[in-house]
């Protein structure tokens, strides 16, 4: 640990820091917006429909006075904007006006509820309903009504997590003075606390074919509305309530699958049925039971080619593994995953049915809490397995969090293993006012587990275990992280992933990205360096990297061009199967090679957008090029066409290949509650394609109808694809409060 003497006194400076200033607000603008509460009579007239029409909105100050964060940092917005909230004792308002000068001009493509606005005119807002400046409720619409939300989460790593999907209705309306909103978020969706009349609020404004983002506060670069400690305050509640806090699901499901590589060829008709449970114990801690779980209407993977000697982990796509992520987040910006969902309910991307699941999420005092149990049933040669995950954050000072987190699998009838438990802690000590208006962290995480097998006496923690440490300067126009951590010879999680092992790995960064205020063309660029040196564990080199960033462009118009260049090293101890299959072995050796990366990026507010990059590497004893380009169509609102292509083209003495992945994805959304997504996929190294046909019928808010419809074809020696597996979906679920 000789490399980290020199972060100590930094760390030893950043803990003081944090807690001198332990228990005062960092957002430097210290706005407030006043709830109005609605009578009987207000309530009655209020017509849902978008339009700030009503009397009682005129009897609120707005919130008002946005400033830039871009273009330029710190100018008053172009266009002028007014937020109102409301409530009453069950659902809390939000009126808001967003003038604009060129109404014609309003961008308003998308319409799919949980689509990343990325292409249209956005209003967003959080909301941390219990003002402790670290976690908060995040939700955008665009001017068609599209709804999105998450979870926001500070610190390293931190940032929005879409993957929370509440229960809340928005309508908009497009007229000669801009676009309008009036959003309804029932309080039985929000986690608070009671007893406080006052929230964490802040709303922000993206004015897409401007390339310009306005805050109500914290509009600085090194802050912005993924920040709770940059917020304003929202005050006046009171009398607001949860109800019984009850709401209860069912779901009746009825597939039909047909597997034409076995004997069985005919069709399998499977009726089912379940239920999630979910249960307030107290406004701010949830529990939940899910029984038979299904998990059909999730979507499909993405593929990927894997040319790397090292496994590769896909993104969790099922809603009950998704919520709560931001609280099993651990030392999320280290590469450390102690608990990693896939785990569960799926082997070799295949499902295995899950019997229950029970689930407990919220806060506690200070402390952030999530537990999770599952039994999963009986499959192929799978046996029923248990899983446990415990995950506890408890807040130091203002920003700093101290966290534990307890995994546990346990495999019945199989004598050879024991129950698996891993344990780990994880600490942030973080300040949003180092040298004044500066953010600084600094992280540190230990986790280890015990032996899989009866018959494995090895008392060796260390290899058994990771470690790590990281100080980061996340600012603008300078930033910077140094991180070093180490992962022991025989570290593999039982319910976790773990990309590599056996390795110490020290990586340094920094960057200068200054704004171009001035300039009409330029918005900023950034210049970079980052540097990997990675040993095994008795200090021999096997991976270095040195990657330059000559330039990182965005232009005002919303476009960007970036170019970078790297040097590698690589050790390879092993012969490697490039391809899996022993066409291809790359030998043992010591290979040293060059690369140069290019990418462009179009504004993706356009009707037709597009990305390429080109990437010529210097690859084990040869050369490889790499070409990804894709495409964005969207003729009329609600319908978008996205076709991309990636080839990788190898040339090695050992033997030439060309590794190609077509991707496609049709959007056509009818309205905001009804949309369709077609996904086709083909790689020529598995010579698979597969189809994904999704209907989303968003009944009500909480309450959908999925119809999935799934194809895959497998290419045969001459050419031609033939049909391998087919099934469709019919999901129902319907959500009861109370």
């Amino acid at each position: 640990m000789k490399n980290l003497k020199g972060i100590l006194p930094v760390v030893v400076l950043l803990a003081i820091h944090t807690n001198t200033y332990a228990f005062q607000s960092v957002s430097e603008d210290g706005k407030t917006v006043q709830a109005y509460q609605l009578n009987d009579a207000e309530k009655t007239d209020f017509r849902f429909d978008g339009k700030i029409n009503e009397d009682f909105w005129n009897r609120m100050l707005p919130a008002s006075g946005f400033l830039q964060s871009a273009p330029v940092e710190g100018n008053p917005a172009t266009e002028k904007t007014e937020v109102r909230i409301a409530y009453d004792s069950q659902y809390l308002y939000i009126g808001v006006i967003l003038y604009d000068s060129d109404p014609e001009q309003i961008k308003a493509f998308q319409k799919r509820r949980d689509q990343r606005i990325t292409a249209d005119e956005r209003f967003v807002w959080i909301f941390d309903t219990f003002n402790d400046q670290r976690n908060a409720y995040f939700m955008e619409i665009n001017p068609n009504g599209l709804r999105t939300d998450g979870l926001v989460s500070s610190g390293q790593g931190g940032g929005i997590n879409l993957n929370w999907d509440g229960i809340w209705d928005a309508r908009t309306y497009i007229g000669e003075y801009g676009w309008s909103a009036e959003i309804k978020i029932p309080f039985r969706t929000l986690n608070f606390d009671e007893n406080s009349d006052h929230w964490g609020v802040n709303f922000m404004r993206v004015i897409r074919r401007k390339n310009e983002t306005a805050l109500w506060t914290g509009h600085r670069r090194n802050q912005g509305i993924s920040r709770p400690q940059d917020a304003g305050l929202l005050t006046g509640l009171k009398d607001i309530s949860q109800g019984l806090g009850l709401e209860v699901v069912p779901f009746g499901i009825g597939s039909v699958s047909r597997d034409l590589t076995g004997d069985d060829t005919e069709a399998e008709l499977s009726p089912d049925a379940g239920i999630d449970i979910n249960y307030n114990i107290t406004p701010s801690l949830k529990a939940s039971v899910t029984f038979n779980t299904d998990f059909a209407e999730a979507e499909v993977d993405q593929r990927q080619v894997n040319l790397t000697r090292f496994p590769i982990a896909f993104p969790e796509q099922r809603d009950f593994f998704l919520e709560g992520a931001n609280i099993y987040s651990f030392a999320p910006s280290s590469g450390i995953n102690p608990y990693f969902s896939r785990r569960i309910g799926l082997n070799a991307r295949k499902p295995v049915p899950i019997t229950y699941g029970a689930r407990l999420l919220g806060n506690v005092g200070e402390n952030n809490l999530a537990i999770l149990h599952v039994r999963t049933g009986e499959s192929g040669a799978l046996d029923p397995e248990n899983f446990t995950v415990a995950r506890v954050k408890r807040n130091i000072g203002s920003e700093s969090t101290l966290g534990l987190i307890y995994t546990r699998r346990a495999t019945s009838d199989v004598d050879s293993l024991q129950d698996r438990h891993t344990f780990g802690a994880d600490l942030e000590l973080a300040t949003s006012s180092f040298l004044g208006d500066k953010n600084l962290q600094f992280q540190a995480f230990f986790v280890f587990h015990n032996p899989a097998e009866v018959s494995d006496n090895s008392t060796n923690i260390a290899d058994r275990s990771s470690r790590g440490v990281r100080l980061n300067f996340p600012n603008r126009p300078w930033s910077g992280h140094v991180s070093y951590r180490e992962f022991g010879e025989t570290f593999n999680p039982a319910v976790g992933f773990a990309r590599r092992v056996a390795f110490r790995r020290l990586q340094p960064s920094v960057a200068f990205t200054p704004q171009f205020a001035a300039s009409r063309t330029i918005d900023e660029v950034e210049w970079g360096i980052r540097f990997e040196h990675l040993t095994d564990l008795d200090f021999t080199l096997l991976t270095q990297n040195l990657i330059f960033t000559l330039a990182d462009v965005r232009f005002a118009s919303g476009d960007r061009v970036r170019w970078r260049v790297g040097r590698n090293y690589e050790l390879l101890d092993e012969e490697f199967d490039i391809r899996r299959d022993g066409s291809i072995i790359i030998p043992v050796d010591e290979y040293e090679n060059w690369s140069t990366e290019f990418q462009i990026n179009t504004a993706e507010f356009r009707k037709i957008s597009a990305d390429f990059e080109v990437e010529y590497n210097g690859f084990w004893t040869g050369t490889s090029t790499e070409i990804e380009a894709g495409l964005s169509f969207r003729p009329i609102p609600g319908v978008e066409f996205s076709p991309s292509y990636e080839r990788s083209m190898i040339r090695l003495p050992e033997g030439d290949f060309d590794a190609d992945l077509f991707l496609f994805e049709g959007i056509w959304d009818l309205t905001t509650e009804l949309f369709f997504t077609t996904n086709l996929q083909y790689d020529n190294l598995s010579k698979e394609i597969g189809l994904n046909n999704r209907l989303r019928w968003i009944i009500t808010p909480g309450s959908n109808l999925f119809l999935v419809y799934n194809h895959n074809w497998q290419e045969d020696p001459l050419g031609r694809f033939e049909t391998t597996t087919q099934a469709g979906i019919v999901k129902l679920s319907y959500t009861h409060r109370f």
